[in-house]
């Protein structure tokens, strides 16, 4: 008996965070899959541990959302420190974790809104909907396609995810019964799967989550609004055209236009060089050696590679240098060494194939040799063995002037110069 009661308090304690009549269902290894993944239901799902003040924090807001979802959304909470296999399960790697088993069971999507009971209740509906609209076609964005690439929007996650990332943001903002939203719903779903890593793309049902359609000014649907990492109070008008390719090109502008400009780095190592060229192209500066080009002289052809990078920024190339005679192999496999120093070769380390500069080291020549490569003009050829050649390991320049090393002095003390020797 004794036994039997202690095993009943160790129970009660590991899941001491919610009562037995609270609204929070308690979720063990054994029930999981029956109610939350093979369940009809949308869940919404916390893993916690029961030593975790955040998740003690939690516990009167997640049972007023508990509440308030009674009937429309279950609620359920794991002990993952007691069941790691199944925090594991989700990839759960800190406490509080919260998951929405929504659409996809198999794929829950991570909560990020805020942790009221008012963030959670906006995740939770959001989910539903999501979930009814999948049922019938529907997407994310109010028409006929659903994607993951497109962010489900609330007032309850928006500043956190859009206003204070320093990502770039176009945001849709809709209505359900809009026809004219349903048409561009798949339009929306493909742009955000071609921009991804790029510019994100969301979707704000304004019709539901009303704070923030009046903040911008929403009047009619489907209204969609820019918003610039630098300036994302401020938000502007989405002026382009509604097909995804109309939206991707007008995103690229965009990003483009924010794209900072490259850094010109100096070639030390096997890293740096592939970190550099794992670029659409890769422009590579050979630059005389120090003893022939002091640090004024070298500084000067490093500013003109920092403005030329700066025009031609939106291309989003690699820049590197490298003093003369240090990497012997790359000059070699880019045939740079009969034209002296300094010298330059743009390669395309995709196709292995390289283009020389023949014009002169000069803004201007440099300036017209990379403006015919962007526009597929140029002779190239291809890189000898067609791989990367070796890359050594230097010492990064220290932005001095070079010194010849010091010469050893000669001890003449014990030499008699006037002694002479017969044969």
């Amino acid at each position: 008996m004794l036994k039997l009661i202690c095993f009943a308090l160790l129970a009660s304690q590991s899941f001491a965070l919610y009562p037995s009549s609270s609204n929070v269902i308690e979720l063990t290894p054994s029930n999981f899959d029956k109610l939350v993944t093979k369940g009809d239901e949308v869940w919404i799902v916390e893993f916690f541990a029961p030593w975790c003040g955040h998740c003690k924090s939690l516990v009167p807001e997640y049972q007023k959302a508990a509440n308030a979802l009674k009937g429309i959304v279950k609620v359920g909470a794991v002990d993952a420190d007691q069941h790691k296999d199944l925090g594991g399960r989700f990839a759960v790697k800190g406490f509080p974790t919260i998951k929405i088993f929504g659409a996809n069971k198999n794929k829950p999507e991570d909560y990020n809104g805020a942790r009221t009971a008012e963030g959670l209740v906006d995740g939770a509906l959001a989910a539903a909907k999501k979930k009814a609209k999948a049922s019938f076609g529907g997407g994310s964005s109010g028409g006929s396609s659903s994607t993951d690439d497109v962010v489900e929007l609330t007032d309850s996650n928006f500043d956190k995810l859009v206003l204070q990332s320093d990502d770039m943001w176009l945001v849709e903002f809709y209505a359900p019964w809009c026809g004219h939203c349903k048409n561009l719903a798949p339009h929306w779903a493909k742009a955000a799967s071609e921009l991804k890593g790029k510019v994100k793309l969301g979707a704000l049902d304004a019709t539901v989550h009303q704070s923030k359609a009046q903040e911008y000014g929403v009047q009619g649907y489907p209204t969609i609004k820019y918003f610039s990492p630098d300036d994302k109070r401020n938000a502007q008008e989405y002026n382009g055209g509604r097909t995804s390719n109309d939206i991707v090109q007008w995103a690229l502008d965009k990003f483009s236009e924010n794209v900072p400009a490259p850094e010109i780095n100096q070639i030390v190592g096997e890293k740096s060089f592939k970190d550099a060229c794992d670029k659409p192209l890769c422009v590579i500066a050979i630059l005389p050696h120090i003893l022939d080009c002091q640090s004024k002289c070298r500084n000067q052809y490093i500013q003109t590679l920092t403005e030329l990078g700066e025009k031609f920024k939106k291309k989003l190339w690699g820049w590197v240098w490298s003093e003369a005679g240090s990497q012997m192999e790359l000059e070699s496999a880019l045939d740079l060494g009969g034209f002296g120093y300094p010298a330059m070769a743009v390669i395309n380390a995709k196709k292995m194939k390289y283009s020389i500069l023949r014009g002169s080291f000069s803004k201007d020549g440099i300036y017209e040799f990379l403006r015919d490569l962007s526009y597929g003009k140029g002779n190239t050829a291809p890189v000898k063995g067609q791989e990367l050649p070796k890359i050594n390991k230097v010492e990064a320049w220290d932005g001095k002037d070079g010194e010849l090393p010091p010469e050893d002095d000669i001890d003449l003390s014990d030499v008699d110069l006037d002694e002479r020797n017969e044969l």
